[in-house]
């Protein structure tokens, strides 16, 4: 398969509705809702959790932690709990994290278990911006959750964001992308798909699916 008929005709729409939720994805007190966005490398899924957090408050955005080391203007506890990998060690064998997985073949990132479950028990609509890999970790542990699967408007824009944010090495650019076409041949497995064209249209259509009773149809 070429990485161009990776990508389905599907990421044209803006927001396309796969399996779906029967139940309604409903979770802890006042009916919150945990959702969960994963997508390929470069995709932006951090651009678009990161307007979410600025403009929607409301809406609680978990802090997942990492053992790689933080990006010129990244800030612990905000984007990453940034910990050694004897912390992360630490935190798996005590079973504190929701899910974790090794990332591109390097770090490792996780999500704090406790913090999820204590913002659905207040009732608070949560989102976690999370890798495939750990997305299928939340689907095996909380199947009721919602997930969300962030696509690039095309292959070519796909690599030009990851080249042009110029964070990596060319080697590590390499992985990423032979990770990226893995990454997007799984969109199938995901409730939801968003293309993200743009940023505030791709974050206005999360916001108003996480805020929905169900899924269904499009929008």
């Amino acid at each position: 398969m070429t990485q161009t008929e990776l990508m389905p005709t599907e990421l044209e729409t803006g927001v396309d509705t796969g399996k779906g939720s029967t139940d309604g994805g409903q979770a802890g007190a006042g009916g919150a809702r945990l959702t969960v966005l994963a997508g390929p490398t470069a995709v932006g899924k951090g651009t678009v959790a990161a307007d979410i957090r600025e403009r929607f408050p409301e809406i609680w955005i978990s802090v997942s932690a990492t053992t790689r080391k933080a990006r010129p203007g990244e800030v612990h506890g905000v984007h990453y709990l940034f910990v050694s990998d004897e912390e992360f060690d630490r935190m798996i064998a005590a079973d504190e994290l929701l899910e974790w997985a090794v990332v591109h073949k390097a770090a490792r990132y996780g999500t704090p278990r406790q913090q999820v479950l204590d913002k659905l028990a207040e009732g608070r609509p949560a989102l976690l911006e999370i890798d495939l890999q750990g997305a299928r970790q939340v689907r095996e542990t909380m199947p009721e959750a919602h997930f969300v699967f962030l696509a690039p408007p095309s292959w070519d824009e796909l690599v030009r964001r990851l080249v042009g944010r110029g964070t990596e090495t060319p080697e590590e650019r390499e992985r990423r992308l032979e990770t990226a076409t893995l990454e997007l041949a799984s969109e199938k497995e995901f409730d939801v798909t968003i293309v993200n064209a743009s940023v505030r249209e791709a974050a206005d259509q999360l916001v108003k699916l996480i805020r929905s009773p169900n899924i269904s149809g499009k929008s």
